[in-house]
């Protein structure tokens, strides 16, 4: 029987179904530019999606911006709200950081939040909310000494750092393949976040307690209400 509307047992069970938030922050490299078709996919595997931007690749995908706002449902995000003003997305569930440019993962690991996108993440791994990322870089960029450090600093955060075999490697400088970026690596990632910060009480909210929560607890993308395929 479903109760009065606005009840805190109807807020709960609307929150208990409603789909998991995935945070997409992407920054300035070329496979950014296929955010829409991201966008669509992670939607089709169950996912709310919302969209964030470093200035630089908001900038490249200037034209895109409104179909990309109509995809999400949501703003997209490049700077960080006014004080005082309300938020306009629903609170993550999962943020995948891709692609992560050599200048957002360093400033990430180094705590330099004067980008959005890397000042939600920098704080997300405080608030422990499930963060994977994956790097877009080329191969001379991976050589600089302060490369493998920065990834060394967010695994030991505990962000899921795709990168080498079973995620991104980089290729020379001018050899780039967009096209072979693996998105649904990525994606597949978020996924197993999620499941993983259900199963071991990592989410910074419990179903219990929170309704926001509840989104953590039943709602995997590609899994039943008990978490299985």
């Amino acid at each position: 029987m479903r109760r009065e509307r606005g009840s805190w047992q109807q807020l709960w069970w609307d929150a208990r179904m409603a789909p998991p938030v995935l945070y997409l922050l992407g920054s300035a490299a070329p496979p950014v530019l296929q955010a829409g078709t991201v966008v669509e996919e992670a939607r089709r595997r169950g996912w709310d999606v919302c969209l964030g931007l470093t200035p630089t690749a908001a900038d490249w995908l200037e034209d895109q911006l409104p179909q990309l706002e109509q995809t999400s449902g949501h703003p997209v995000r490049s700077r960080y709200k006014r004080p005082g003003r309300p938020d306009v997305w629903p609170p993550a569930s999962v943020a995948l950081v891709a692609p992560a440019t050599f200048n957002t993962l360093n400033q990430w690991a180094l705590g330099l939040t004067d980008k959005f996108v890397v000042g939600f993440a920098a704080e997300a791994i405080g608030k422990g909310i499930p963060l994977v990322t994956m790097p877009c870089v080329n191969a001379a960029y991976a050589r600089h000494p302060q490369f493998p450090r920065s990834l060394a600093t967010l695994r030991d955060a505990g962000v899921r750092v795709l990168y080498g075999e079973g995620g991104f490697v980089p290729n020379p400088p001018g050899r780039g393949r967009p096209d072979s970026y693996p998105w649904p690596l990525a994606l597949e990632a978020a996924s197993a976040a999620l499941d993983t910060a259900d199963g071991d009480g990592a989410a910074p909210h419990t179903a219990a307690a929170d309704p926001a929560g509840a989104r953590h607890a039943r709602c995997v993308p590609g899994r039943t209400e008990h978490g299985r395929p």
